[in-house]
């Protein structure tokens, strides 16, 4: 097992990473506090995965909710059913929730666990690899409305994140690449190592190997760990683990988030991100197409639907958390591994970007 820590002073909390821990009844006893537990899950996730958790807290108040399953479920009438379990259940604000699942289910318990009462204990328990590399570290909480992703929120970290790569086993495997898009980006956007470590073993990946899987896992966990301890809130440098997402949530918000996955959607997003840092001059021909090829390899889509014009999809991407007194902010890669956050782009050469698609 890894154990990878985000030091945020008193906020603080460590990722677990390893294969079978949610058989390690012990490390699950230690790592979820409190008396009252409601496990957070999905219809889907929990015939799968709930089991050895309520097995291992069986000596509590152990209780489960299962939301439904999918992405266009993470919304206001998702939230008031975890309201609704925890009035019903009476429990208090010593109470912990878990949440057991993909990011829909964390970010949805996550919120749920900084309204409730004014905040409960919270763990995370991702099963699905998009969760584990990304949605689970970093506090980031919320739900999305209809028309913006991720729009309504709050950062509330977590007591600890506990990933075990056996649940991947169960992953479909649209779902493994979807996951595979966000580890995609830490290694364009941040580290150049970690870009050509993934490079050479895309293959390792989609085959599920287990030792593969595990070195992403960490890697990515590490870096955001780090992003996120010196910038909790997105003041500064944390909008670089945005890398493809501002065209990403465009697109996702235009399909009512129910036909893309978000790792498809910011796989397109990372190409467009790429073909407008070549259009600005920021990097060359060479790198485009190495990013293109890439979310090519891992089978993601690397062009937005063709039923969004460009005024729309404009109009969805000016929305994004990261505009600022109506200045659109976009991150850009400047070389492998290396990328910006800026306004300082040509509006023009976004719309023929987006016109050309």
């Amino acid at each position: 097992m890894k154990t990878l820590n985000v030091e945020l002073g008193e906020r603080s909390y460590p990722i677990l990473i390893g294969v079978g821990l949610m058989q390690d009844v012990e490390l699950l006893k230690e790592h979820i506090p409190g008396q009252q537990i409601l496990i957070v899950c999905n219809e889907t996730i929990a015939p799968l995965h709930a089991q050895p958790l309520l097995d291992a807290l069986s000596d509590r108040r152990v209780e489960l909710l299962n939301l439904p399953d999918g992405e266009k479920f993470k919304n206001l009438e998702t939230l008031n059913l975890i309201f609704t379990k925890l009035l019903e259940l009476g429990f208090d604000r010593s109470c912990t929730l878990v949440a057991l699942g993909g990011g829909v289910v964390g970010d949805v318990c996550g919120y749920a666990a900084a309204s409730y009462q004014r905040g409960v204990n919270f763990v995370q328990v991702p099963t699905t690899l998009l969760a584990q590399v990304d949605s689970s570290v970093g506090g980031k909480t919320g739900i999305n409305h209809q028309m913006g992703k991720n729009m309504i929120g709050a950062f509330y970290q977590p007591q600890s994140v506990l990933v075990d790569i056996a649940t991947l086993g169960t992953l479909p495997d649209r779902e493994l690449r979807a996951g595979i898009g966000e580890v995609i980006k830490y290694g364009f956007g941040l580290d150049l190592d970690f870009l050509e470590w993934l490079e050479q073993n895309m293959q390792a990946l989609l085959d599920r190997d287990h030792q593969a899987l595990t070195y992403a896992v960490e890697q990515s966990c590490a870096i955001k760990a780090r992003v996120v301890a010196a910038d909790e809130r997105e003041s500064g440098q944390r909008a670089l683990l945005n890398l493809g997402h501002t065209y990403g949530h465009a697109i996702e918000t235009h399909t009512g988030y129910s036909s893309w996955l978000h790792g498809e959607a910011v796989g397109a997003g990372m190409v467009m991100a790429a073909d407008l840092a070549m259009a600005e001059g920021m990097i060359d021909k060479a790198t485009a197409d190495r990013c293109r090829n890439m979310v090519e390899r891992c089978g993601l889509p690397t062009a937005p639907p063709k039923d969004m014009d460009s005024e729309r999809f404009l109009a969805l991407m000016a929305r994004d958390k990261k505009t600022l007194q109506n200045n659109l902010r976009l991150v850009l890669m400047t070389g492998p591994g290396k990328s910006v956050c800026t306004s300082k782009f040509s509006h023009k050469n976004l719309t023929q970007l987006i016109d050309n698609y």
